[in-house]
Order: C-alpha cells, then structure tokens, then sequence
C-alpha cells in the first residue's frame, strides 16, 4: 500500500503559531490565517475573494460548516480542518486526489479531537 501525503502540510494553532509544517509550506500571514478562522465562525465569508494561503490563491468549494473548509485550484487544492486548539491543513497537487487530501487531513484532524487537542 503506497503512503497517501499531501503535497505540503501544516498545523496552525488558532493563535497563528507553527506547532508543524513540512518544508514545502507556503509562508503565509497572519491575516490569512484570521480569514479562515472567519470562515469557520461565519461559514461563506471566503467566497468573495477565495481562500489565500501564501501564494496560492482556491475558490472556496465545499465545506462543512464549523469544522472543514475545502478549496481548489485547478487540478489541486486545500482542505483544512478545524480542531479545538489548531488548523490541520493539507495542499494537494496531482497525482493526489481531492479526496485523498480530504481523507488524510480528516482523519488526522478527527484523532486530535478525539484527544481533547
């Protein structure tokens, strides 16, 4: 069974503070951290202008409201998931699937709740 990884990954606190990311993380700011925890507190407010993370720039898609927020650009994308303390978010590129990052960044983001964290 091959390991399933996004392209870049990071987990955020909610205060904007680096607990982890890997070296392919785009540097990002502090205000574009604030925009997706907007997000989670009033679900929609990404859709004007997308959801920015360093130079990436995806059309806020589907989310579930409160607890994951997804993008896409192109043939990749983000999915970013909402714990009580962090952000677990996960860049995906092809040949990695929507999905794939999705179930990844879910899961993680599940067990770290699961935790209390």
């Amino acid at each position: 069974m091959a390991l399933i990884s996004p392209a870049a990954a990071a987990i955020i606190g909610h205060d904007d503070s680096i607990l982890a990311q890997s070296s392919t993380f785009p540097q990002f700011t502090p205000q574009e951290i604030t925009a997706i925890m907007n997000d989670f507190s009033e679900p929609g407010s990404l859709a004007p202008t997308g959801l920015f993370l360093g130079v990436m720039q995806s059309q806020r898609r589907i989310s579930e409201p409160g607890a994951v927020i997804r993008g896409k650009k192109g043939s990749g994308g983000v999915t970013v998931k909402k714990t009580e303390q962090d952000l677990i978010i996960g860049i995906y590129n092809e040949p990695l699937t929507p999905s794939q990052c999705n179930m990844v960044v879910e899961r993680l983001g599940d067990y770290l709740i699961d935790q209390g964290l």
